[in-house]
């Protein structure tokens, strides 16, 4: 986690967060994708939160998820009316109280909600995750024991269950964002000075929790965010007056405790089905999470990374999206390393989503209706994603997805296995050569086509029989 400065972690007692933007520096191996790095200035770029990485529980539930690789975030509260981002009451200091006023102007319109589904079910996407609440600690669901919520303020309208029963209609996964953090809270800041406080929004976590898993039906997917041991203040030597950052391998060691073990029973107990990020302390998590960044190959863990599909999380101002073969690119490089992509859209305060946005995302859909054979229940790999591009298989058959634009012959390692058949999805003339050392495509480039050629390969056994391979 980056460090935090730390006159502005003395300030923010009275501030605010959301799913943060991590440096340009974690995207390893990402070419050719071409999405541009979080702005320097973005909300929450100096508190990211990255996502602890531990070992994962197979309860033999990760199917769907696995299989469905491609999802949408949504971002939405408060924070969609000065448009500002989701950070915006962090960042620019805004009192609890101040901020608040805000609850009295938010009365977003229940068919633009309802919409969201149908518009994630056009981009192709086979789940959905909104932020229930988020860090500055206004609930879209009823709570009875917090005021501050859609249900208690203006909106008197309950926005997951709206969400939800929408979603499940369209007949997508339901997932909910959860952050245990509340910016509310000098507790969360202070958890040892403010060691009542604190406890205070741990109660407030296992209550929510518990309502979430209990009132909205079957929920698919859960994301816990900032509800990690070592985050912010969680991450400094709180009893050294000058708050030093904790040094690497320490951890905070403090009296405060989310007890994430009773919090995982509810879950559990609850919704047994529902998996789980790596977010949230003591929840043995079922997929790791990366946010604004691709990473590295990796079939033996499940996990996922969040991108916005433009600006911040949150509404920030109508803006442009990625383009249409940035999009693409993105999504292949995240499956052709055995990823998910969940792509964010913020939507504004009245519920609509930019309308450039849905036209990108019905432009993804459109893309994936033609070539989401090769997304969709895949696996990544075999070959190793390289200047070619990225591969994917399932059966058995290989997607080669050159992403590499004026590439008109791709040498790919040797496996061990006979191509039998091949031929290019999207239509361009392709020829394979194969010998002990090497597997030759040969591309008839097609100027109508620079974003994604994809070349499928039929094997004479399965696919996944063979072990990942490097290439150059």
């Amino acid at each position: 986690m980056p460090r935090i400065d730390r006159r502005e972690f003395c300030l923010a007692l009275g501030a605010l967060s959301s799913v943060a933007m991590l440096p340009s520096v974690l995207r390893a191996n990402t070419s050719p994708m071409t999405q541009d790095q979080p702005p320097a200035d973005a909300p929450g770029i100096d508190q990211a939160s990255a996502g602890q990485k531990v070992a994962v529980v197979d309860r033999g539930n990760m199917q769907w998820w696995r299989g469905a690789r491609f999802g949408m975030f949504i971002h939405f509260g408060l924070y969609a009316l000065p448009a500002r981002g989701e950070w915006v009451q962090w960042r620019e200091q805004i009192p609890v109280h101040e901020y608040a006023k805000l609850a009295g102007q938010f009365n977003p319109v229940r068919a633009h909600v309802e919409q969201w589904a149908d518009i994630a079910k056009e981009a192709g996407m086979k789940y959905t995750v909104l932020t229930a609440r988020h860090h500055d600690g206004f609930a879209l669901f009823d709570d009875p024991g917090n005021p501050f919520t859609s249900v208690s303020t203006a909106a008197r309208q309950d926005i997951v269950a709206v969400y939800a029963a929408a979603v499940r209609k369209a007949g997508l996964r339901v997932g909910l964002y959860y952050s245990p953090l509340d910016w509310r809270f000098p507790g969360f800041f202070f958890p040892n000075l403010q060691l009542e406080n604190a406890e205070q929004m741990r109660a407030q976590y296992h209550r929510q929790i518990k309502q979430l898993m209990s009132d909205y039906g079957e929920i698919d997917a859960l994301w816990f965010d900032g509800g990690e041991s070592d985050w912010l203040s969680f991450s400094h030597d709180m009893s050294d007056p000058s708050f030093p950052k904790l040094k690497p391998g320490e951890h905070y060691h403090g009296k405060f405790s989310w007890q994430g073990a009773e919090v995982n029973r509810i879950i559990r107990d609850l919704q047994p089905q529902v998996v789980v990020n790596n977010r949230a302390a003591d929840v043995p998590p079922d997929y790791q999470v990366r946010e604004w960044a691709v990473g590295d190959f990796d079939n033996t863990t499940p996990w996922e990374t969040a991108f916005p599909l433009a600006g911040y999380w949150g509404y920030s101002g109508d803006k442009d999206p990625m383009s249409l073969k940035d999009a693409i690119h993105l999504l292949a490089n995240v499956v052709g390393r055995d990823g998910n992509l969940l792509l964010n859209v913020g939507p504004r305060a009245d519920g609509t989503i930019q309308p450039s946005h849905v036209q990108r995302l019905k432009e993804i859909g459109t893309w994936l209706g033609k070539y989401g054979e090769s997304i969709y229940e895949t696996r990544g790999g075999p070959f190793m994603p390289g200047k070619y591009g990225v591969s994917t298989h399932r059966d058995q058959r290989i997607y080669v997805h050159v992403l590499e634009g004026k590439m008109e012959t791709v040498t790919l390692p040797a496996i061990q296995a006979n191509v039998i058949g091949a031929a290019s999805l999207t239509g361009e003339p392709v020829r394979v050569s194969q010998d002990p050392a090497a597997l030759n495509l040969h591309i008839q480039r097609s100027r109508s086509n620079t974003m994604d050629t994809i070349i499928a390969l039929d094997l004479d056994r399965p696919a996944s029989s063979i072990q990942p391979v490097a290439t150059t």
